[in-house]
């Protein structure tokens, strides 16, 4: 996930490259694609990837709500931090990978299916997990992604040599003491277990630092910028589906349309405004060194946890209203505003901070953030007031853009009419 020039060793060169499209064996040697192609975008696979994953995020954001309603909201935030880090990091794993090897033969292809498989399997034992803390489907199916992907790995290896095999091979060997690692999920107590997943996150995450001090693997700014844009595009999908669900299976059995109109119109006001400010800036003209492309990269675990815990909170919210729920007011609009608030920090920190023009501009954000966090004690209207304040940010986020574009532009024209 660092930094690497075009022409690192083992790197294909241009002419390879630019051939490569014409090359349909069956088998391909899995060599680095480089930084400089034109034209990369997301493949029809890994967008199915992206589809087939967001159904453990479903699961996830299910059983959150589950636990949040019935009052065990410690627990299940939690079991929802510990489920979404295996999604998120098999995901991000495959698509930093992809962004470098992806030589789109058959054998990857395959691989890639049986990732898809194992995504499936740990979706299926989300439920589970939450309910009996019973973690051997989660486990299992995490086994699955993670094998597959040391077998790419093996295969990057084998077709490339140098400082660069030893990366790929580095990333293999990291990635398989890892998965024995989790095998105390199964083992150990269950108060060990929040320890061991710390310990094994904190090592996971270390694989890639330790994997590329040496030599980099050549992803693609603009590539790995736009899958991580299509997965945070359907995360919220998600979100907006599950409360779209939810707000209808109320109306359906309760009608009570007055009491969730507010909660249905805030939330989608709150999604929208998540989009806008995401793609409010072109982030991949930040992803030039090692520290940023690991801080941007980690980082998303917040953005992409919390833009799924929005759905789930509107979910929360839905079920207090026709009182369905076992918590107050307070703690359902706070399922809502939390994740939203935390949404829109990181996503300040990560994104927007880089490209903000004088201290209006920078507050914007963080401002909103707190404006949000207080909708909370509004009461029934909590999740309106936080929709409000989300489209209020775009607005001033709007507004003072194109202030600065018109004092610029001005400061350009009086230069060019200065004499010379």
């Amino acid at each position: 996930m660092t930094t690497s020039s075009a022409g690192s060793p083992g790197s294909a060169s241009a002419p390879d490259r630019a051939a490569r499209p014409a090359d349909r064996s069956p088998l391909r040697r899995m060599t680095a694609r480089g930084r400089d192609e034109a034209h990369r975008v997301a493949t029809p696979l890994e967008l199915f990837f992206d589809l087939c994953f967001v159904v453990a995020v479903a699961q996830a954001g299910a059983q959150l709500v589950h636990a949040v309603a019935e009052g065990h909201a410690g627990e299940g935030i939690l079991n929802y931090a510990m489920i979404f880090f295996a999604i998120w990091w098999a995901w991000m794993n495959f698509s930093w990978f992809a962004s470098a090897y992806d030589n789109d033969d058959v054998l990857y292809r395959v691989v890639t299916l049986i990732q898809i498989a194992g995504a499936l399997v740990l979706a299926a034992g989300v439920s589970q997990a939450f309910t009996d803390h019973d973690f051997l489907l989660v486990w299992l199916g995490y086994a699955i992604i993670r094998c597959a992907m040391i077998t790419q790995w093996l295969r990057a290896a084998r077709a490339c040599e140098g400082r660069e095999r030893t990366t790929a091979l580095r990333y293999a060997g990291g990635v398989l003491l890892c998965q024995i690692g989790w095998l105390g999920l199964l083992v150990l107590p269950e108060p060990a277990r929040p320890w061991l997943f710390l310990v094994m996150a904190i090592a996971e995450m270390a694989v890639p630092l330790y994997a590329e001090k040496d030599t980099a693997t050549p992803w693609h700014p603009r590539h790995i910028s736009e899958r991580y844009g299509l997965f945070t595009i359907i995360v919220l999908g998600e979100t907006i589906a599950a409360a779209t669900v939810a707000v209808k299976s109320a109306v359906d059995e309760h009608e009570a349309l007055g009491e969730l109109l507010p909660i249905a119109v805030g939330g989608l006001l709150v999604v929208f405004a998540a989009w806008w400010i995401y793609f409010a800036v072109p982030i991949h003209g930040h992803l030039r060194t090692s520290v940023q492309a690991f801080v941007w990269g980690y980082g998303h675990y917040l953005i992409l946890a919390s833009a799924a815990a929005i759905g789930a909170g509107v979910e929360v919210a839905v079920e207090q209203a026709v009182g369905q729920a076992h918590i107050s007011t307070l703690a359902a609009s706070a399922a809502v505003t939390l994740p939203t608030a935390l949404f829109f920090l990181t996503v300040w920190a990560l994104h927007a901070r880089y490209f903000k023009v004088g201290v209006a501009q920078q507050l914007v954000l963080p401002t909103s953030a707190l404006l949000i966090i207080l909708s909370t004690f509004l009461g029934d209207w909590a999740v309106l007031a936080a929709g409000i304040v989300g489209a209020a940010t775009v607005a001033a986020g709007v507004a003072l853009t194109a202030r600065t574009a018109r004092r610029e532009e001005a400061g350009r024209k009086e230069e060019a009419a200065a004499p010379r």
